[in-house]
């Protein structure tokens, strides 16, 4: 039992909220600086899209628990590549995806910016940037993200303050929708 004064950790485990696989539930290992898009954000990024997300693909750098990239395959994307860099996080996506079966997904144990910075230029209509809040990450993380989505493609960024609609707009992205739960801000933007 824990007791009063201890604060909650963070969640074992989230579940997938809509399509194919809602109410399944993806692990989340204890580890440094992971925090899972919470359920309600998640809602809310999938209603800005649409519930369908047929012939879509999908790019979840900073993958961590999955939570987004198993998301939207479930919602029906052709193509889901999850980037991590941890290598026993990586085993556990991995383990979820062989158990859920879920063939359009690619996991890669990789440096996120490493492997965007080779990948071809509008190779998705959607790509997830959830780094870590205490790195250094968002900025060239956004840039190489811009570069990779299709025109009117999709750039959906979490990070632990609001963004400047000038920063998003310096590599050719417009802020489509912005919200705030608790500590995490969540944008999606647009390639225009």
């Amino acid at each position: 039992m824990k007791r009063p004064h201890e604060a909650a950790g963070p969640p074992r485990e989230v579940r997938i909220i809509g399509g194919q696989w809602k109410r399944s539930k993806l692990p989340v290992a204890d580890a440094a600086g992971l925090r899972p898009t919470p359920d309600r954000v998640r809602e809310t990024l999938f209603n800005w899209l649409g519930q369908d997300l047929s012939g879509w693909r999908c790019l979840d750098a900073f993958a961590g628990s999955g939570a987004l990239g198993f998301e939207a395959a479930s919602r029906g994307a052709a193509q889901v590549t999850l980037l991590e860099r941890d290598r026993k996080l990586a085993a556990s996506l991995e383990q979820t995806r062989q158990r859920l079966k879920a063939s359009a997904l690619n996991i890669a144990n990789v440096d996120a910016l490493a492997w965007m910075a080779r990948c071809a230029q509008g190779s998705f209509e959607l790509v997830l940037i959830d780094p870590p809040f205490d790195s250094d990450l968002l900025v060239p993380a956004v840039a190489a993200a811009a570069r990779l989505v299709v025109p009117d493609g999709f750039v959906y960024i979490e990070a632990g303050r609001a963004l400047a609609p000038d920063a998003a707009a310096l590599h050719g992205l417009a802020l489509h929708r912005v919200g705030r739960a608790g500590a995490v801000h969540f944008h999606l933007a647009q390639r225009r």
